[in-house]
């Protein structure tokens, strides 16, 4: 179990179905609360049957799915006290990995948190746009940065979980990209957690970091409150 297991190929069928259904479920391709019938999956991924169970049951372990016995597996539902409690628990997951990552980073640890806020910091003037191939892009190089923030934590189910709930937070950030954005500068935000990183500000770091992580919740929550038919996706 490794904390960025994602970024490995995918070895067998049952990898591959799973990265496959994990980034449809995570954008909102498979609509929350659908069913997942393992025969349109089939003709969908061309993938055969068990590789795709063994996939789901998976995703299922993750939170993204949900089994019902022998009726078979739905994208998860979404709900705003599911989305309070997400939100919460990558404050505690993130927090407690930067307090020991920041501690024990090394100057190759630095360099490697430099050169991927470098990179974020290029995409983030194009984030105004609500295109989602913009925030696909957006997206990878903000994962890779909060990811490096990270690396030098040595804890690998801490890392585990923290993995886990970052895919959940994401989904419920891209259902809100349609929607315009309370006003924030997500920018600042991140300049201000690396130079408290490579400062060796562990506290404020960690402060830097919760609150950017709440006000990414509290702006989901207000749009998720404001979007039509989201009360049919609860």
């Amino acid at each position: 179990m490794r904390a960025y297991e994602s970024d490995d190929p995918p070895k067998t069928l049952s990898d591959e179905a799973y990265r496959r259904m994990r980034d449809d479920l995570i954008a909102g391709r498979l609509v929350p609360g659908s069913r997942l019938r393992v025969e349109q999956l089939k003709a969908d991924y061309e993938i055969s049957a068990s590789p795709l169970r063994e996939a789901l049951s998976r995703l299922a372990s993750e939170g993204l799915v949900t089994a019902e016995g022998q009726r078979g597996f739905r994208a998860s539902k979404l709900s705003l006290s599911d989305l309070e409690d997400i939100t919460r628990m990558r404050i505690l997951l993130e927090t407690q990995a930067i307090e020991e990552s920041v501690f024990r980073g090394d100057d190759a640890w630095e360099s490697q948190l430099v050169a991927a806020h470098h990179h974020l910091a290029k995409a983030e003037p194009r984030t105004a746009a609500s295109s989602s191939l913009h925030f696909s892009d957006w997206e990878q190089r903000n994962r890779a940065f909060h990811d490096a923030l990270v690396a030098a934590c040595t804890s690998r189910w801490l890392l585990h979980f923290r993995f886990v709930i970052y895919d959940q937070h994401e989904r419920y950030r891209r259902i809100a990209i349609s929607h315009p954005e309370i006003p924030r500068d997500v920018r600042d935000e991140h300049r201000l957690i690396l130079e408290a990183a490579l400062a060796r500000d562990i506290p404020g770091a960690i402060e830097l970091s919760a609150v950017h992580i709440q006000r990414t919740g509290d702006m989901v929550r207000e749009v998720l409150r404001n979007a039509n038919g989201f009360a049919r996706t609860v």
